[in-house]
């Protein structure tokens, strides 16, 4: 088994040492600080912040409605949880043209939005958003869920029977101690939404310093200027393993969950 494992390791870490090997390090800085890169950096990390501010606000809630649903119909305990994993596992450029078909002018959302108030979603920053939440909101959901499920059911009826209400209880002493499963779901969900290229592409298009986010400079950057592409992909890189060697295993088991 050594042989097609060594193919493996190969196929996974080759990419990665030929980009490492071919990043131009003498000139990082000045092509991370000049005018391709500089905008969609700062553009990539505000929104991939924001979606995650809106993957928590909408997550957790989530979260905890799936965590309490065993006593649901199995059926559609199954079907839930496959409406929030299908990101995950759906082409992302599926997603951008899903999203326009909700929230663009023409849209099921997006008409009587444009109609009542004149609001036109794609191809702006709230796209990018947008975009970026769909896609990074199952991380957030499957890791919490995974901590609610792992929280002690005896605290939350020991704070009932002190007094605590319902919400009470779920804010002072559930959540609190399903706070590592929140804090890997968000960091999950930030760096997915930092990487986050097709639904970015399809929904909110290649604007510069609109929505042109770090995935989509360094696919224009390619041609005509592949070192601003190669220096925005090792960014991308050191995130993504900066992500996965802090949390080492622990969003596995949300995931499993």
């Amino acid at each position: 088994m050594i042989a097609p494992a060594v193919v493996g390791g190969v196929l996974l870490a080759g990419p990665l040492v030929a980009l490492l090997v071919r990043a131009p390090w003498g000139e990082l800085g000045g092509l991370l600080a000049g005018p391709v890169v500089l905008p969609a950096l700062g553009l990539s990390f505000g929104t991939a912040f924001a979606s995650t501010v809106v993957c928590v606000v909408l997550g957790v809630p989530l979260a905890a409605v799936l965590a309490g649903s065993d006593g649901w119909p199995r059926l559609l305990t199954r079907v839930a949880r496959a409406v929030v994993a299908t990101p995950l596992v759906l082409p992302p450029v599926v997603g951008g043209i899903a999203l326009l078909l909700l929230l663009s002018r023409t849209g099921l959302l997006g008409r009587p939005l444009f109609a009542a108030f004149g609001i036109t979603i794609p191809f702006t920053t709230a796209a990018v958003v947008i975009a970026q939440a769909f896609v990074g909101l199952p991380f957030l959901v499957l890791s919490v869920e995974g901590a609610l499920r792992g929280v002690d059911p005896r605290f939350a009826v020991a704070a009932a029977t002190l007094g605590a209400s319902p919400w009470a209880t779920f804010l002072r002493v559930t959540l609190p101690l399903a706070a590592p499963g929140l804090a890997a779901g968000a960091v999950l969900s930030f760096a997915r939404a930092l990487g986050e290229f097709g639904a970015t592409i399809t929904f909110a298009g290649s604007l510069p310093g609109v929505t042109e986010t770090l995935p989509v400079a360094a696919y224009i950057a390619l041609t005509d200027d592949p070192g601003s592409a190669i220096a925005i992909a090792v960014v991308l890189v050191v995130v993504a393993l900066a992500v996965l060697l802090a949390l080492r295993e622990r969003w596995l088991t949300g995931l499993r969950a």
